[in-house]
Parts: C-alpha cells; structure tokens; sequence
C-alpha cells in the first residue's frame, strides 16, 4: 500500500462538477491498494497516517500528529501512485489492486484510520475527480508499507 501524503490547511473534492468532500487542517492522502496488500499493511498504514508527526509545535518544529492537532484527512483512493515507471515512457499499473477488492481495502483502510480517533472524508470510488488543495508547507511525504521499518505490535 502506497501513499502520497500531503499536509494541507484546507481542500475540497468534486465529482461532475459537485463538491463531495471537504476538510479543514490535516492530510490530503492519496492512497493506492495494491496487489498482495494485507491486513498488516492497511493498520500499519492507518496508524502511521494517524500518527505522522509533521505539524508544528509551539517550538515551530515539526512535532505533533494529525490527532495531536485534531486534524482531518480526505482520502483518495488512487491507483495511479501504484504506477510503476521504471521502464519506457508509459507507466504500468499492474501492481494495483483491480476492483472491486481494491474498494473494499480501501475502504477497509478508510475504517482504519478512523478507528484511530481521526475525521475522514473520502472521494468516490473510481470517479473522475477534483481534488483542490491548499498545501501547507508544502509538506509532501511518500509512505509505502512495504519499505516500513520495525514492525507494529500486534504484528508479533
């Protein structure tokens, strides 16, 4: 599972011209299931997204968590952060999760986070969208539970 996260002050999404979504401070998170995803993988990612310490402190460090600062998080899902482009000018998208387990794990994912105590918002399921963010920052982070490091604790 990757994720292409952004902190953001506010953004919106639109499906056909309606706005579906809408968020104040937190993520913008655009997030791809891919194939060979476990249940492993969506906590491990909810609870890093959750968790993420990228907000500012009253130290103006970067400190503090998306819970820390009751923000919200719209999540997108979007196969295209699965693309792989190694090789030739158009990327392959074979390593994404095919519909409809792909929306079922993302919305499983969708559950997870907000499990964690954080307001979602999502978009519409393979819809053509528009997403209207204004970065804050900009913070842009890359979070791929495949390259975690160390495990969760109920991973044993």
């Amino acid at each position: 599972m990757k994720s292409v996260v952004q902190r953001v002050n506010a953004a919106m999404l639109e499906v056909d011209g309606r706005a579906v979504s809408r968020i104040g401070p937190g993520f913008v998170v655009l997030a791809a299931v891919e194939e060979g995803d476990t249940e492993h993988d969506r906590e491990w990612m909810a609870e890093k997204l959750a968790n993420l310490r990228v907000f500012t402190d009253g130290d103006g460090k970067m400190n503090l968590s998306l819970l820390e600062v009751g923000g919200e998080m719209l999540l997108v899902s979007n196969f295209t952060v699965a693309g792989d482009t190694r090789k030739g000018r158009r990327p392959s998208f074979s390593a994404a999760m095919r519909p409809p387990e792909a929306e079922r794990a993302f919305d499983a994912l969708a559950g997870a986070v907000r499990a964690r105590g954080v307001p979602v918002q999502t978009g519409v399921f393979g819809a053509h969208m528009h997403v209207t963010i204004e970065n804050d920052g900009p913070v842009t982070l890359i979070v791929d539970s495949r390259e975690r490091g160390g495990r969760m604790k109920d991973e044993g």
